[in-house]
């Protein structure tokens, strides 16, 4: 099968996450920019997870632009990727509501750390059918980004239980590695 219903189903999905996120923002009581204090670890919360939804988004896109057929396993393994990415809201959620304390901010990177292995496994699976087209996987080449983004995460889980900041500050890094969209796919596929 082609692939636009799992692209449009994949992109449905992400909009709803993005949606569920924003109506987790609590409107302040108050009128006044004071009133909007409280509401920080909220927004630094929603910010950070709306920018790795936004490069799933984008990277999700290019790869699926590198094949022209899906099958079951893929189905399986996109549903993989956004059975994680669906869990962004909840893990949102309680790292905001308790100013990035230490279990919050570990199961936020447990789940983004998941997500990267499911991408992984997305792209691989991908990479398996289409052997007699190696355009995806000369692409990806040693994913250098994918590595050291899930060595990140695991590093950044294992210090938000003595340092949640520092494991907040490896997510922005991994997000800053990530934010120019991947152009590997891209690259390959005008040549």
């Amino acid at each position: 099968m082609n692939t636009s219903r799992l692209e449009a189903f994949s992109d449905g999905v992400l909009a709803i996450i993005i949606t569920i996120m924003v109506l987790d923002l609590k409107i302040p009581s108050g009128t006044g920019i004071a009133d909007l204090e409280p509401m920080l670890p909220f927004f630094v919360s929603y910010a950070l997870s709306f920018i790795f939804i936004g490069i799933y988004w984008s990277n999700h896109h290019h790869l699926l632009h590198a094949v022209q057929k899906i099958d079951g396993p893929v189905l399986w393994a996109n549903l993989h990727l956004l059975f994680w990415l669906s869990l962004i809201p909840f893990t949102t959620a309680w790292m905001g509501e308790h100013v990035f304390a230490s279990g919050p901010v570990a199961l936020y990177g447990v789940d983004l750390l998941l997500a990267a292995v499911a991408y992984y496994i997305l792209v691989h699976t991908l990479i398996s059918r289409h052997n007699e087209n190696r355009l995806l996987a000369k692409a990806i080449g040693s994913d250098f980004k994918g590595r050291i983004s899930i060595v990140f995460y695991v590093a950044a889980v294992v210090l938000a239980f003595a340092h949640p900041w520092a494991s907040i500050a490896l997510y922005v890094t991994v997000a800053l590695i990530w934010l120019v969209p991947d152009q590997r796919i891209e690259k390959k596929l005008e040549s």
